[in-house]
């Protein structure tokens, strides 16, 4: 793909608990043939090194985001493989006039993944006090496909109604809340799912879960036809 034509999707990881999410839809977007622009916070590099031991280096950033595609959710690496990095573009998060911060750079959207409250407070405010912020009020001026999945339990007023502002500027909000109907038998399920709610709402196909098709017990027949275990 050449730099003229291409278009990809931001993906922002801001500081919240829940950079599995982040790793899932990251690969279902290169699996679906998307290009991303990557810009991982601050603070997500903090809650990154916690959740997966990996410290994430702007200097480093393509073997430390090939780490971390390749770890499942629960921990353990080389779960998935390295997926191809070559479409994938790195963005500090100090870096104001990074490509994506301009409204003329040309994207499809952005995935905030996960969001943070105070991710959520800074963007419903229009505050852009970093690159993440930056791009997803450029989203919004611009119309296009913004999707905010933020994780955080339980939300005071003031979140709420940060999240009210988000979906009235035409935002997507997606609690990331995982569903059990899909017949989950291991963590990385759950994070699928998640990830696969986000990837629909972004209009991007994928097979990270199992649909609904109004059939009951579909759950459980998934459990049995799988043995129970991943």
């Amino acid at each position: 793909m050449t730099d003229g034509k291409r278009t990809p999707w931001v993906v922002g990881v801001s500081g919240a608990s829940g950079t599995p999410y982040a790793a899932a839809v990251i690969r279902g977007l290169l699996a679906a043939g998307e290009s991303v622009d990557l810009v991982v916070s601050r603070a997500s590099r903090l809650t990154l090194l916690d959740e997966t031991g990996i410290a994430f280096r702007d200097a480093h950033w393509r073997d430390d985001l090939g780490a971390w595609l390749e770890q499942g959710a629960d921990g353990k690496p080389a779960t998935f493989a390295r997926p191809e990095l070559d479409d994938v573009r790195y963005w500090g998060a100090g870096d104001l006039a990074a490509g994506p911060s301009s409204g003329s750079y040309p994207v499809k959207g952005m995935l905030i993944v996960p969001a943070s409250t105070a991710c959520v407070a800074g963007v419903a405010l229009g505050l852009s006090k970093d690159l993440l912020q930056r791009v997803a009020s450029v989203t919004l001026k611009e119309r296009r496909r913004l999707v905010v999945a933020v994780r955080e339990t339980p939300l005071n007023g003031q979140t709420l109604r940060h999240l009210v502002a988000l979906d009235e500027a035409g935002a997507v909000v997606l609690p990331a809340s995982p569903a059990f109907y899909a017949g989950a038998t291991h963590i990385q399920d759950l994070v699928d799912f998640v990830a696969g709610r986000v990837l629909d709402a972004a209009g991007v196909p994928h097979k990270l879960y199992r649909r609904w098709e109004g059939e009951l017990g579909g759950a459980s027949r998934s459990r049995e036809a799988s043995g129970g275990e991943k």
